[in-house]
């Protein structure tokens, strides 16, 4: 197989040969001994200090570990949720207080007094911290129902058939991606499918994706809770906010010593603040984690158990996907024959497509992720009871579908065709 390499060495647990695949360090495929091993080539540095991301790497494989063996029916301790929540309350309440502080020196005394400078600086700072519930992206293709009718109705019966709101908002964009989200006080739900991946999935993969996104909306989040988004940003905005920025020059001796001292202090404030961040951002997404589960399992029940695992395998298969879109764009073709190109690619790398499954669980375990492993996502898929489709998409349909979309898919065609 390309890309395949079987080592000299044989596994000590089991004695198999062991396996290298893109230049990783080698693991058996059997027992998977080493596949959980912390390979620094091919991991970009979470802390910049080794030793420091070797134990986070070791706690996150313990994590997902633990997650994936726990299955779906037992949602664990409330701790995470509780603590989350609790920083998010306390962050809110000492940015109102920021704010009502700020007010209050502005109109406590006679005008003019400098306690008013002091009130618009905490009013600034409280501004400057205030939670981001994000706005809808301005690049995306919004899509309405006349002129999308039929690709609105399969949201809705793919809703319908996963229990799940349907989104306020139905978008398209140039990405190899898909996501649904909240956006807004309001936290009106976004669904956005990138065109290049969509055209490139067929049908039964195109409702699991459809499922799975849709099963955000249902399947308790934390990432669309507004109550926790003030956990996940604030303190990082406070990091960005105090970390020292150099625009000081030809000052005296006195002023270097000063400045000097400024910018110790706010350095060390910055990493306290950026680390706290961290430490909430991995407590959240441990639930994050468990709602990809969940919205796997949404998936398979609506597209069926075939279809969502195809979908994740597609995931894996990103860089394939990318190539193909990208070669057939360039020649003038649209989403036919990046769907034809893409099915080529993926039959020609099924051999292999075991170890690559395999490869993620040590390349995409990470404390912060938001999603678990493609492959741990596939085991689990695999542990459950199968699902037949509830939701068929069929070839005249999706077709009716791309052909509603033939302008969009045309402004991607040409911008993939000329991306570098």
């Amino acid at each position: 197989m390309p890309g395949v390499t079987t080592t000299a060495a044989t596994c000590p647990s089991c004695g198999t040969g062991t396996t290298a695949l893109r230049e990783a360090a080698p693991w058996c495929p059997g027992c998977e001994w080493n596949l959980d091993a912390y390979d620094p080539a091919r991991r970009k540095r979470e802390f910049a200090w080794g030793r420091l991301d070797r134990w986070a790497h070791r706690l996150a494989v313990g994590q997902f570990a633990r997650l994936s063996a726990r299955g779906l029916d037992d949602s664990g301790s409330p701790v995470a949720r509780i603590v989350t929540m609790a920083v998010s309350v306390l962050l809110l309440a000492g940015v109102l207080a920021l704010a009502a502080t700020g007010v209050w020196l502005l109109v406590a005394f006679p005008f003019p007094n400098l306690s008013m400078l002091l009130g618009v600086v905490l009013l600034a700072l409280a501004y400057a911290l205030r939670p981001r519930f994000g706005r809808l992206d301005e690049h995306l293709t919004v899509l309405d129902r006349d002129r999308a009718p039929e690709l609105f109705a399969l949201v809705d019966e793919v809703a319908a058939a996963a229990g799940t709101p349907a989104p306020h908002v139905l978008a398209v964009d140039g990405t190899l991606n898909a996501y649904a989200g909240t956006v807004g006080v309001r936290r009106r739900r976004v669904l956005c499918l990138g065109l290049p991946l969509w055209g490139a999935l067929p049908a039964g993969e195109r409702v699991a994706l459809l499922g799975h996104e849709l099963g955000h909306f249902a399947n308790g989040d934390p990432r669309r809770a507004p109550l926790v988004q003030p956990a996940l940003t604030m303190l990082g905005s406070a990091a960005d906010l105090v970390r020292p920025v150099g625009t000081v020059s030809g000052a005296g001796l006195l002023e270097l010593v000063g400045l000097a001292l400024a910018h110790a202090v706010q350095a060390v404030l910055a990493r306290v603040l950026l680390a706290s961040q961290l430490v909430l951002v991995a407590v959240a997404l441990r639930d994050s984690q468990r709602a990809e589960y969940l919205a796997d399992e949404m998936a398979a029940r609506v597209a069926g158990t075939d279809a969502a695992t195809g979908m994740l395998d597609a995931l894996l298969a990103q860089e394939s996907i990318a190539l193909a879109v990208r070669r057939e764009s360039r020649a003038g073709h649209g989403p036919d024959r990046w769907r034809a190109a893409v099915a080529d690619a993926r039959l020609a790398a099924a051999d292999r497509l075991p170890l690559v499954r395999q490869l993620s669980v040590r390349d995409e375990v990470t404390l912060f992720a938001e999603h678990p492993p493609t492959g741990l996502r596939q085991r689990l898929l695999a542990s459950r009871p199968r699902h037949e489709p509830l939701v068929v998409l069929t070839e005249q349909r999706r077709t009716r579908i791309d052909a509603e979309l033939a302008a969009e898919y045309e402004k991607v065609r040409r911008a993939v065709s000329w991306a570098a």
